[in-house]
């Protein structure tokens, strides 16, 4: 369980592909902290540290998380959102993420708005997953690339997100222009009164 709030932008520094999966190596401040099994948000994706070494720690990424993820369009150089996973007498900063990323958005416009930044992103619609829950409300929670966000003026397929500069600097917004493919998890929340809804009424 994590709450969507960035520890920092980690860099990508080696991939091996085995098979349909990919290894993913990074380099971060608090690498020698981790231990092996420890889960790691990576992008919003909760994988699990396979192996540690200086400074560096590596992930694995089976085909099934490829498939609905933007880990597989990596490269060696690139900057990733990273968080540990939440301490259970912590304060929750963010919203409730689980790490389990529903599908990928893209975004389709950046605006400079003296200071901060808003972009907007567009992802499949599809009303029976709708119903279940995939979908965002104005004002409510959305995680992108594993930030936690506040939706602004949201369509039945895309919504708008501001960014401060403290997040701009600090995660991998700064690196997401209009065509970059970033991944979603809609509001647990909403999805378990969806299904309350679905299974009651």
């Amino acid at each position: 369980m994590f709450s969507g709030i960035v520890e920092e932008a980690a860099r990508i520094v080696a991939i091996v592909r085995d098979g349909e999966n990919i290894h993913l190596t990074l380099s971060c401040s608090f690498a020698d902290e981790l231990h092996i099994d420890q889960s790691v948000s990576h992008n919003g994706v909760c994988l699990t540290v396979v192996s540690l070494g200086d400074g560096e720690y590596t992930v694995t990424a089976i085909n099934e998380t490829l498939s609905r993820t933007n880990l597989g369009l990596l490269k060696v150089g690139d900057e990733v959102n990273v968080e540990r996973s939440m301490v259970m007498n912590g304060r929750l900063d963010g919203h409730i993420v689980q790490g389990h990323v529903d599908m990928t958005a893209k975004c389709v416009s950046v605006q400079s708005e003296d200071g901060s930044w808003r972009y907007r992103f567009v992802y499949p619609f599809d009303k029976a997953m709708a119903r279940r829950g995939y979908f965002c409300v104005d004002k409510g929670s959305v995680t992108v690339n594993g930030v936690s966000l506040t939706v602004c003026n949201p369509t039945e397929n895309s919504f708008e997100v501001a960014i401060i500069p403290f997040t701009h600097e600090h995660t991998n917004f700064k690196h997401i222009v209009v065509g970059s493919v970033v991944n979603l998890e809609f509001d647990i929340l909403g999805k378990y009164l969806a299904r309350m809804h679905e299974l009651t009424c």
